[in-house]
């Protein structure tokens, strides 16, 4: 499975009283890159959600190792680690201009009926490109 790095920019509003970057703006680093990554991947989330279909966030753990500031460049990356029936298991990474590794998060996202809020398969067109790394 291949890795898939996406760009972000630190704004203003991302940051805390101090100039850093609010822990909780990681997630949504994170779940920008995810999208990307599926969208990369022929992935159109919109269409599944009109079918029904979706993934949520069922477990994250996130270490945070040095701070991101006001006006960096960032790139997260994400890396498949485990694809089950109805379920991905991600491992990202945040880095800076400069290489330095800010924060992994480890990410479980299960696919789910929105109407039932169930655990369902992923679907096997999803399943293909995601899981050939595309």
């Amino acid at each position: 499975m291949v890795e898939f790095s996406w760009p972000v920019r630190v704004y203003y509003e991302d940051t805390d009283a101090g100039g850093i970057v609010y822990y909780a703006n990681y997630l949504k680093f994170c779940e920008r890159a995810r999208t990307e990554w599926l969208r990369a991947a022929g992935v159109e989330q919109d269409v599944w959600l009109a079918q029904g279909i979706g993934f949520v966030v069922r477990h994250v753990a996130l270490d945070l190792q040095a701070p991101a500031r006001f006006n960096d460049t960032l790139t997260v990356t994400v890396e498949p680690k485990r694809i089950r029936r109805a379920s991905i298991e991600c491992q990202q990474q945040v880095f800076n201009a400069a290489g330095e590794l800010l924060c992994v998060a480890d990410v479980k996202a299960a696919c789910v009926n929105l109407h039932t809020m169930k655990p369902v398969a992923i679907p096997g067109p999803i399943l293909e490109v995601i899981g050939r790394g595309s």
